[in-house]
């Protein structure tokens, strides 16, 4: 799945991209308070100026069933109980550590290593989170532009609690409405990788995440998956409908196009590992830029070192 850390292309729902460059709580030039706090080079006009905008945000209605987001209750609800149920009790038998890592309150971003084009890694994180955590709560999932192209599974996607991966976006989940936000910092690189290079990293772009984090002022929890990219093994790119739509290109997998659209899905039964890492909090001074870079690859370095671990720990694939 061609999922990353924030992009410049995609828009905020509800008119927040009109917003963007006016706006201080998506101004990248602005950094958030810490502690109610001003931090760097933001105003006291600024402060009282954001605090003010979020006084106008919308409240939380309890009757309503679809968030601003588009997220779909009853439609995340029907697939958590169906699908989500099976695969992660039956057909993935997940083992969870460290799940107490995420906190039970406030914004956190979750950094997670990327299993390639369509794999269901982020799908069990959620439902980690849903049935292993001790107060439970949603998850928001940031994902590519790439797949508004993409009829039908474009419309689906927000239905799930995903969102696209813009950093207004996620400044608006993690600080307005203080919520988990998951990403890929691999970004397409890491969509891109084939079975060979499995469980090897991709650079984590500029450290793009590691400011989002530090300008909503919330922890960066580190997630390692092993067994994804066995479930669904990516052998080779077939770019032939790209030649022809310029945008589609599709994988070569054991079940996929051979089985037609519903191969896309057909995971192999591989045993899913998930370990939720200490959260780190960053904090930056000095050279800024310098210092988030820092922080991306100490967490690059940190889930890689883990995961190479894990795949020396387990015995079996399959078991």
């Amino acid at each position: 799945m061609d999922r990353g850390g924030p992009s410049t292309l995609d828009v905020a729902p509800d008119g927040a991209a009109a917003r963007d460059r006016t706006d201080p709580r998506v101004d990248d030039r602005r950094p958030a308070p810490a502690n109610g706090r001003c931090s760097g080079r933001a105003t006291t006009a600024a402060i009282e100026l954001r605090e003010d905008l979020r006084r106008h945000l919308p409240g939380v209605e309890p009757e309503r069933r679809l968030s601003d987001w588009g997220r779909s209750e009853r439609i995340e609800g029907l697939v958590d109980r169906t699908l989500a149920d099976f695969l992660y009790h039956h057909w993935f038998r997940c083992e969870v550590e460290g799940i107490d890592k995420v906190p039970a309150g406030g914004g956190a971003l979750l950094v997670a290593n990327d299993s390639g084009a369509l794999p269901p890694d982020a799908a069990m994180i959620a439902k980690a989170i849903r049935e292993e955590h001790p107060h439970p709560r949603p998850l928001h999932i940031m994902v590519e532009h790439l797949f508004a192209g993409y009829p039908g599974f474009s419309m689906l996607l927000p239905k799930l609690g995903c969102v696209a991966s813009h950093p207004a976006n996620v400044q608006r989940l993690l600080y307005d409405e203080e919520s988990l936000v998951l990403l890929f910092p691999e970004g397409r690189k890491g969509t891109r990788k084939l079975y060979r290079d499995r469980y090897r990293l991709r650079r984590f772009g500029r450290g793009e995440f590691a400011s989002s984090a530090r300008r909503a002022d919330v922890p960066i929890v580190s997630v390692c998956v092993v067994g994804a990219e066995e479930a669904a093994p990516i052998f080779a790119h077939i770019g032939l409908l790209k030649r022809f739509t310029g945008r589609w290109s599709f994988p070569l997998t054991p079940a996929f196009p051979h089985l037609g659209p519903l191969g896309a899905a057909a995971y192999l039964p591989a045993k899913f590992r998930i370990r939720f890492l200490e959260p780190v909090r960053v904090d930056a001074g000095g050279d800024e830029r310098a210092a988030l870079q820092t922080v991306a690859e100490e967490v690059r370095t940190r889930i890689q070192a883990t995961l190479f671990e894990m795949v020396g720990e387990r015995d079996s694939v399959w078991l």
